[in-house]
């Protein structure tokens, strides 16, 4: 089992930043990545960014792009998620998410989400 914990939502500006920590324990991670998702008010849960743990290949929505970073600390199994340039549109629950990867991404384990708020 995976214990997965974030932290760091808040409420922000328009224009400003924020960032977003996640940590999973409870089991050595080799062939997983951690990611993010979010969900805002009645809209569906969708993919924010994510990173391969083995070698630390990032991928991103593309709405997002150029605005969000995910990296990585290994010693602690733990990512970042910066925020720059927020918007309101990006008010949302964040939800951060260990997945297994073998063909595809199985998003096995997830946190219980960190709000995110930012003011016009």
């Amino acid at each position: 089992q995976v214990q997965v914990v974030e932290s760091g939502g808040g409420l922000v500006q328009a224009g400003g930043s924020l960032k977003l920590s996640c940590a999973a324990s409870g089991r050595t991670l080799s062939r997983h990545g951690m990611g993010w998702f979010r969900q805002a008010p009645g809209k569906e849960r969708e993919f924010v960014a994510a990173i391969r743990l083995s070698d630390s290949t990032t991928f991103y929505a593309d709405s997002l792009k150029g605005r969000f970073t995910i990296s990585r600390d290994n010693a602690k199994n733990m990512v970042v998620l910066q925020m720059n340039s927020l918007k309101p549109e990006d008010t949302a629950v964040y939800y951060c998410v260990v997945a297994s990867i073998g063909k595809s991404w199985s998003y096995d384990y997830w946190g219980q989400g960190t709000q995110v708020t930012v003011s016009s």
